[in-house]
């Protein structure tokens, strides 16, 4: 690995949708796209806010998707461009009564940071390119993912800062795997 480039980090794509369907759907067309599925987090309630009832209906369902194979930090935009091009994909499929019947939301976690990528711009988001900007979410202090005054709610419940930790486990694993077969 160049010793000038940052390390690779752990590629995190959270899914939500209220069609059990649709989030098959998802798992099938990023594992294409990104690789292998490491983990899956348990499915967690998205109850934190109705901000997506009108154009994905209720009762929600958030999963996290760990990818096994690592990228560079500088891929997030690329992987939040491509979520998005699968998000339309399945819209336009037209197979679920609602207008937006999966949400994908790409992140990138490393030792010291969980970062998510939005199209949507605010003082605290970084551009980084294609339309595409970043945020830190969670910063890892004291042993623990912690969240920052802007981090959204789901992001601060304890069983998903323990799934995180959790992934940050296994990247570190991961890190130690690609070092050896470099070494």
């Amino acid at each position: 690995m160049d010793s000038s480039l940052p390390p690779p980090v752990l590629l995190v794509i959270a899914a939500f949708s209220r069609h059990g369907g649709a989030l098959r759907w998802a798992e099938e067309k990023l594992t294409a796209q990104f690789g292998p599925i490491a983990r899956i987090s348990p499915d967690f309630d998205f109850h934190q806010t109705r901000y997506y009832e009108s154009t994905m209906g209720t009762g929600l369902r958030k999963r996290f998707l760990i990818f096994r194979d690592l990228i560079p930090p500088d891929g997030l935009a690329d992987a939040k461009v491509r979520t998005n091009h699968l998000e339309q994909e399945l819209a336009q499929a037209a197979r679920f009564q609602e207008p937006r019947p999966i949400n994908l939301d790409p992140g990138i976690l490393s030792l010291g940071k969980f970062m998510l990528a939005t199209t949507k711009d605010q003082a605290h988001r970084i551009y980084l390119q294609s339309g595409i900007y970043a945020e830190v979410t969670l910063q890892f202090q004291s042993h623990a993912y912690r969240p920052n005054p802007w981090t959204y709610a789901d992001y601060r419940e304890p069983a998903l800062l323990d799934f995180l930790g959790e992934a940050r486990d296994y990247y570190r694993q991961r890190l130690r795997e690609e070092a050896a077969m470099e070494g």
